[in-house]
């Protein structure tokens, strides 16, 4: 059968949409998540952004459990419709805490909470499953796949765009430099809207559409005629004995444990205490679970190991990237001039400036890995991802440079968006092939689960993310009239310093991850790129 290896098959564009409606929901809600909890639930800053990680890294927990379901259950496509309404539902629970918390602020805090527990459950059963089913569409070994995620890619930031960029029109609403409250709940409900939206025409397009190159049905419920079939020559279903699940579960519990009694202090908060350690301990267990099935080649067992080193590194990534909806939110918030072009932008859509840069950079990067692999120049997927990490380096070390001698003035906003143009270019060098490199080494069996470990990876980064933005310094802060925050035994005084935090984790990460992506990674994957 013949297939045109220029083009992208329809289903491709079909789950971009899907994507692109999803992400403006969860990305417009989370524009407005922290500045919500401070100014309309009377949160302090700092639990704001601890409630924040976890939020996030909660979010990708989930998908641990939504890859499982739809492994062994219910399939790719039974799993993101239901994903999709539940968000839907956690969006009217938003819409409604922001609608009570004048009248009733328990109430509303406690509508707060169902909000992001729908909001948690539905990601975990929408998000590894839409990004499984992209490499689906293609057959194994297809040198398309790097461009058709990073085109998918481009469709998660064109819903975030959309989500920034009205969410926060609606609700991050000032007048007379006073932000208006009550419009929170407009920014919430135009994310419930695009999740109605996306789910509703992914039902209807889905069986046109969502196909593999032979024209079969792609996301389907699993193992329904013979589950144990092999696929091109991997074995069709894995074998876990009760001797692993039960190892798992013990080294689970046995971490948990040890993790929390490292992260307690003297101000406890149940999500840092609690959350947190089962975030980082599921992460690990889960790897070990897979690790020991029976079914695996050795083969199979080098390009899984490649997955988990390179997941050790993506958390610093991640943690660091994603201070943007919080310690960053609140940098533009209190302490930047934020008159641009001759308007002046609300605080929570500045991060937006990642989406502006994803859409309009995603098709060149696309063609410049084929670019350089027509060439032989490419680079192989983990040193693309080194290179991300020091993108996202280089970018704070930009802003850290321009906030040191800043004195009592505000920073300009041009800088956060220079230092966002070079999130973004680490962030296209790193997510979407690190999604691609999920499905080009996974087996089959494993798909939609090693892509919840790849997604544990970006959870255990947000919840360190939280941990981080946790440490920015007080705006108005004066040497020994403030307690100041602490990273490893040393004090954080300012935002130089602060900022100099990221800069130091991600570019020693960089190099590391660089120097065995060009020797050890490389001998692993087996011809793997």
């Amino acid at each position: 059968m013949s297939e045109n290896t220029s083009s992208h098959p329809k289903g491709l564009y079909v789950l971009y949409s899907t994507e692109m409606w999803e992400r403006f929901n969860f990305y417009g809600m989370r524009a407005l998540l922290s500045l919500f909890l401070v100014n309309a639930l009377a949160f302090k800053q700092t639990d704001a952004s601890i409630l924040y990680g976890g939020f996030l890294g909660l979010s990708y927990l989930t998908t641990m459990a939504g890859g499982y379901i739809s492994d062994r259950y219910l399939g790719n496509r039974n799993c993101i419709l239901i994903g999709g309404l539940i968000m839907a539902i956690g969006q009217i629970f938003m819409f409604s805490s922001a609608s009570t918390f004048e009248m009733d602020l328990s109430l509303a805090q406690n509508l707060m909470w169902g909000g992001l527990f729908f909001l948690i459950i539905g990601n975990g059963f929408f998000k590894p499953n839409i990004s499984s089913m992209v490499g689906q569409l293609y057959r194994k070994g297809d040198n398309r796949l790097d461009a058709a995620f990073t085109i998918f890619y481009m469709g998660i930031n064109t819903g975030a765009l959309l989500g920034m960029l009205i969410c926060p029109f609606l609700g991050d609403v000032k007048v007379d430099g006073i932000r208006v409250l009550d419009a929170f709940k407009w920014g919430f409900f135009a994310a419930g809207t695009a999740m109605l939206i996306g789910t509703i025409s992914f039902y209807f397009l889905k069986n046109k559409f969502i196909v593999n190159p032979d024209g079969l049905p792609v996301g389907e419920k699993p193992f329904s005629k013979n589950d144990s079939a092999p696929v091109d020559g991997e074995t069709g279903k894995a074998e876990f004995s009760p001797k692993s699940i039960m190892g798992a579960v013990i080294l689970f519990f046995i971490l948990v444990f040890t993790f929390h009694y490292f992260f307690i202090t003297e101000e406890p908060n149940i999500i840092k205490d609690w959350i947190y350690p089962v975030i980082y301990s599921s992460g690990i267990s889960l790897a070990f679970l897979i690790i020991t099935d029976k079914t695996i080649t050795s083969i199979e067992r080098n390009r899984i190991l490649v997955m988990y080193i390179i997941s050790f590194f993506v958390i610093f990534f991640w943690a660091s990237f994603e201070q943007a909806g919080s310690s960053l939110t609140f940098i533009a918030d209190q302490q930047t001039d934020l008159h641009f072009l001759g308007i002046e932008l609300p605080p929570s859509s500045v991060q937006n400036a990642n989406s502006f840069f994803i859409i309009l950079l995603a098709f060149p990067f696309s063609w410049l890995w084929i670019w350089l692999n027509k060439r032989g120049l490419e680079p192989n997927s983990p040193a693309k991802q080194a290179i991300g990490l020091l993108l996202l380096s280089l970018g704070y070390l930009i802003i850290a440079s321009q906030i040191k001698d800043l004195g009592h003035n505000k920073l300009g906003v041009i800088w956060l968006i220079v230092m966002y143009l070079f999130h973004t270019m680490g962030e296209l060098c790193l997510s979407p092939i690190g999604l691609s490199l999920v499905s080009k080494l996974a087996p089959k069996r494993f798909s939609s689960l090693l892509m919840g470990v790849w997604f544990l990876a970006n959870a255990a980064g947000y919840a360190l993310a939280g941990t981080l933005g946790a440490l920015l310094p007080p705006a108005e802060a004066v040497v020994g009239q403030v307690n100041f925050p602490s990273f490893l035994g040393f004090e954080i005084h300012n935002l130089y310093e602060f900022f100099m935090l990221f800069v130091t984790l991600t570019g020693l990460a960089a190099i590391i991850l660089y120097t065995l992506a060009i020797g050890p990674l490389k001998r692993m994957m087996h011809g793997i790129r």
